[in-house]
C-alpha cells in the first residue's frame, strides 16, 4: 500500500458492525442485484472470485446462486466478517474459501488460478494504487470470463474535495469527530428535505436502502465519508484500459449521483 496504514479507513470495523443487522432481506437483495447485473450468466458451478470481500455479503450471494467462491480481503477484520458470514450460512462448505490477501500482490493473485467471474465492487479505488489494482483484478479472469468492477466516478474538483475530506476523517479521532459532526447532519437533513418535497415517508429512505445491493444506509454513510485511500476515475478511462487488455464492455451502469460508483461488466474476448 502506498498510503500510510494509520490513514486507512477501518473498513472491517464498519462491516463487523453491519453484521449485527444482517438479515434475510439484505441477503435476498444482494442476490437480486448480483443476478440482475450479470444478466443471463448462470453462476451454478462457476468459479467466483470476490476481491475485497468486506462484509462477505456478496460472497454469500454468489454462493447462494450456486458458485464456487473464493473470497479475500486485505483488511483482517473484513476477513473475519466474511468468515463469520460463511460460518452462519455455509459452515464447513468446501466450495467457499476465505483468505487474507492483497490485490496489489501479483504473485498472490496469480496463485489463485482462473475464475469465471472476478468481482471487485467499490474496492480497487481504496488501494492507493488504482491502475495497478485494476490490472491485477483482470489477471485471474479466464477466456470468455467476466470482470465486474465498480469504481468511484471522477468529478474533478468535487472528487478532489472528497479526497481531502476522507483523508482528514481517517487521520485520527479528531478528524473523524469533526467530519462526523459536519456531514452526518448534512446527509440526514438533505435526505429529509428531499423526502418532504416528494411527499415521501422519511423512514422509507433507511428501510429501503437494503434494495441497493442489500446494504445499510448508515453503514454506507460511514464508508462514503471515511473511505480512504480514495482514487476515482472517469468511465471512459476504465473502458479504454480494459479494452486494451482484451476485454469487451458488456454493461455499464452510471451512478445515481455524480460522485457515486460506475459499475462495469467486462468479458475477456476469446482467442480465435
Amino acid at each position: 500500500m502506498t498510503e500510510p496504514e494509520k490513514e486507512r479507513f477501518p473498513f472491517g470495523e464498519n462491516w463487523l458492525n453491519f453484521l449485527n443487522i444482517l438479515s434475510e432481506a439484505h441477503i435476498a437483495e444482494a442476490e437480486k442485484s448480483l443476478h440482475t447485473f450479470l444478466g443471463d450468466f448462470d453462476l451454478k458451478g462457476k468459479r467466483f472470485l470476490d476481491i475485497g470481500s468486506g462484509s462477505g455479503l456478496h460472497s454469500l450471494a454468489a454462493r447462494k446462486l450456486g458458485a464456487d467462491v473464493l473470497s479475500f480481503d486485505y483488511d483482517l477484520q473484513s476477513v473475519a466478517c466474511t468468515k463469520e458470514v460463511k460460518n452462519r450460512y455455509f459452515p464447513n462448505d468446501p466450495t467457499w474459501e476465505v483468505q487474507q490477501g492483497s490485490i496489489l500482490e501479483r504473485d498472490y493473485i496469480e496463485s489463485l488460478g482462473k475464475f469465471d467471474v472476478a468481482y471487485a465492487w467499490g474496492v480497487l479505488h481504496h488501494t492507493g494504487v488504482l491502475w495497478q489494482a485494476l490490472y491485477n483484478a483482470q489477471l485471474p479472469v479466464k477466456e470468455d470470463g467476466l470482470l465486474f468492477v465498480a469504481i468511484y466516478n471522477d468529478q474533478g474538483i468535487i472528487s478532489s474535495t472528497w479526497k481531502i475530506i476522507k483523508r482528514f476523517y481517517s487521520s485520527g479521532w479528531l478528524g473523524r469527530s469533526i467530519m462526523s459532526l459536519i456531514f452526518y447532519p448534512i446527509f440526514f437533513f438533505s435526505g429529509l428535505l428531499l423526502d418532504l418535497i416528494r411527499l415521501r415517508n422519511p423512514a422509507t429512505r433507511y428501510y429501503e436502502h437494503k434494495k441497493y445491493r442489500g446494504m445499510s444506509l448508515l453503514h454506507d454513510w460511514r464508508d462514503w465519508l471515511g473511505g480512504y485511500p480514495y482514487e476515482p476515475a472517469k468511465p471512459e478511462a476504465i473502458i479504454s484500459f480494459y479494452q486494451n487488455l482484451g476485454f469487451e464492455l458488456i454493461h455499464l451502469l452510471p451512478p445515481d449521483i455524480g460522485f457515486g460508483n460506475n459499475q462495469f461488466l467486462f468479458r475477456r474476448i476469446k482467442h480465435k
